[in-house]
Parts: structure tokens; sequence; C-alpha cells
């Protein structure tokens, strides 16, 4: 199983399955973070603790605990 935070800079990625519930799950959702999603990985901070991904034309920075409940494939 490979998460989005395995993921290198510059990896497309589709996003394979979620695996949290509840606010977080629904706040991903509000992003485009759901299932067929495709992902890129723009950035990691220095120390990994948070990974910033493009999707679509949108930007944002998730938090490794974050981009490790997110099961990806590389596309």
């Amino acid at each position: 199983m490979k998460t989005l935070k395995d993921c290198e800079k510059a990896c497309r990625v589709k996003v394979l399955k979620l695996n949290t519930k509840g606010d977080l799950k629904q706040r991903l959702i509000s992003f485009g973070i759901m299932k067929e999603a495709i992902l890129e990985v723009l950035e990691h901070a220095p120390a990994k603790s948070t990974i910033e991904v493009k999707i679509g034309k949108m930007r944002i920075a998730l938090r490794a605990q974050e981009a490790q409940l997110i099961e990806v494939e590389k596309i």
C-alpha cells in the first residue's frame, strides 16, 4: 500500500482510498481529494511534516499524518 506521504516531489498519483472518517474525510472531499482524483505532489516541508499538493488548479498543504491516510497509485 502506497500513501500520499510516500510520494516524491513532482509525482502524479490517483487516489484509491481515504482511510479516515468523520470531519477529516469531509474536509478532504471538500478539497476534491476523493477516490479517482488526480493529485500532483509539489513540495515537501524540510522535515516532511507537511506536503503541498495540487488538485486541478487548487494547491493545498496537508499534514504528514493526513497524507498517510490517503492510499494512492502512481500514474
